[in-house]
């Protein structure tokens, strides 16, 4: 497992990803309605390659919309579909409940994760949710999944079961990792943990996993530092996340 706080040497091969928007960013997708769902949609329509984008309990934020549209367009060899379903139906946890330093806010944020944001009521909805998209989106042949905080929970529920509609996945920072969940994944999966997760966990984790993997720890970034709670305005947070982001990529172009 890597485990990194200094620079990073990538080939320039895989990816261009345009420049990082701190503040303001205007998403390149758009919204529709698949299953019932609100989702946002984002990449090529005749691409057969496509990624579910899990969110974090937070919901659609700028930081994730545009995650999602780097992962979308920025190989340019391997172009994706990208979905993020609404799976809260428009009522997300409030980014003020975390961290929950507060009595309140520790009920508030339990609450959640016991009712909206039971991580298995979710998880269930995922298989009829992808032949929904398939049914308006007959290119896609071929699918994988990237889950953020809560949404890598998802992620170990969804493939850690033998017929797994995914063919590789990844995790970033994810919640409540629970090493006996990765001996059922045989697919390969890519998990980019943060400062804040139990290294322990995430280690025996990794000594789980049966397939291809790659594991690495940003060591000087927040549980959140690819999703909602991203200060891109801050200029390392801001490089990791780029980093994070070229990293899905290469990996979703070698297992995908």
């Amino acid at each position: 497992m890597a485990e990194v706080q200094g620079q990073h040497g990538h080939s320039a091969a895989c990816c261009s990803i345009p420049p990082i928007v701190a503040k303001g960013y205007q998403e390149k997708g758009r919204y529709e309605t698949i299953g019932g769902l609100k989702t946002y949609v984002t990449g090529p329509k005749d691409a057969t390659k496509a990624l579910l984008y899990i969110y974090d309990i937070f919901g659609y934020f700028p930081q994730s919309i545009q995650g999602a549209d780097i992962l979308a367009t920025s190989d340019k060899d391997n172009k994706y579909q990208v979905f993020i379903p609404d799976w809260f139906e428009g009522k997300p946890a409030d980014i003020s409940w975390y961290p929950p330093n507060t009595e309140e806010k520790g009920k508030a944020l339990g609450n959640f994760f016991q009712t909206t944001g039971a991580p298995p009521t979710t998880a269930s909805k995922v298989p009829t949710f992808l032949k929904e998209i398939e049914k308006a989106n007959p290119s896609i042949k071929t699918w994988g999944v990237i889950g953020f905080c809560w949404g890598g929970k998802i992620v170990s529920l969804t493939t850690s079961v033998t017929n797994t509609p995914f063919k590789a996945a990844a995790e970033c920072h994810p919640a409540m990792v629970d090493p006996s969940e990765a001996e059922g994944i045989k697919i390969p999966l890519c998990m980019l943990a943060s400062k804040d997760e139990p290294k322990e966990d995430v280690e025996k984790f990794e000594k789980n996993l049966k397939g291809q993997k790659h594991v690495e720890i940003f060591a000087d970034q927040i549980h959140g530092w690819m999703a909602a709670r991203a200060d891109l305005e801050d200029g390392r947070v801001k490089e990791e996340y780029e980093r994070g982001y070229r990293t899905l990529l290469e990996f979703f172009a070698k297992y995908l």
